[in-house]
């Protein structure tokens, strides 16, 4: 997985010989920091920093951080290989407020390295989506866009969201990732219980032309299992809780009972 030596190499192998190892384009979890002070990202990153792609410091949280200690975490984050963007709602408050300028300008000077372009609370015509994924591009940022809602009244229409995340990669996001919010309940493929919506989840499968595109966000370690089993291994997952970390890398490998299960079914045990 790494140049690191880990506890039980050589004594067992890892079950699921697929799984993609970094620096990987497919397979990438993306964690989402509700206010991880410097020393408990730190404890994260030295555990688990090589199972990790993306950390998204969550909703407009960054506003609240003192600026140098915001620029020390984000610095920290970069020094392991990760990469750091501010939610999309800090994204969408600049947008509305006219303020993206100024919202490109202090992410540079903090250091991120990417932004989320997206519309969870306000309405982005497909123009602006484009502008703004272009913006952001010429501003020197890596984009991941989102598609879909926050509010639970709205429900994702699969067709219309395989129409935009086309687009949206056209334009140039590099991924585009599919709303789940912090809770992964009664948004984007997920029921009000957090169960997935299969039917849903199926027509955006068949729809879409290149899945290693897409990040589901999925906050629940079961709905990690599901999206395992049902797309693979190197299935991309955001929103992950930062204890969730090595459950889902786990699970990734094969050592985990709900993927190993699947695993011995096709290669049974040796003797």
């Amino acid at each position: 997985m790494s140049a690191r030596t880990l506890a039980w190499d050589s004594v067992v192998s890892m079950p699921e010989k697929n799984r993609v190892k970094k620096p990987r384009t497919n397979g990438v979890t993306m964690v989402i920091d509700k206010g991880l002070g410097i020393r408990a990202a730190k404890d994260l990153l030295e555990l688990a920093a090589d199972y990790i792609d993306f950390i998204k410091i969550a909703f407009g949280s960054p506003a609240l951080y003192p600026v140098n200690l915001l620029a020390e975490k984000i610095e920290l984050v970069k020094s392991y290989g990760i990469h750091i963007y501010p939610g999309g709602t800090l994204f969408e408050i600049a947008a509305y407020q006219g303020r993206l300028p100024q919202f490109y300008q202090r992410a540079a000077e903090l250091g991120f390295t990417y932004v989320e372009v997206s519309e969870g609370t306000i309405d982005l015509t497909p123009q602006l989506r484009e502008r703004y994924i272009k913006q952001s591009l010429d501003q020197g940022f890596g984009v991941l866009s989102e598609i879909g809602k926050k509010d639970r009244s709205i429900h994702l229409d699969p067709h219309a969201a395989i129409v935009q995340i086309e687009a949206d990669l056209a334009n140039g996001a590099e991924k585009v990732i599919i709303e789940g919010r912090d809770s992964g309940k009664g948004v984007g493929i997920y029921d009000e219980d957090g169960k997935v919506r299969g039917e849903l989840l199926s027509v955006l499968i068949n729809g879409i032309a290149d899945m290693s595109r897409i990040i589901i966000e999925a906050p629940q370690t079961s709905q990690h299992n599901y999206l395992l089993t049902k797309i693979g291994p190197n299935v991309n997952l955001g929103n992950v809780q930062p204890h969730d970390v090595l459950t889902l890398e786990s699970t990734r490998w094969g050592l985990r009972g709900d993927t190993l299960r699947n695993l011995i079914k096709i290669r049974p045990p040796s003797v």
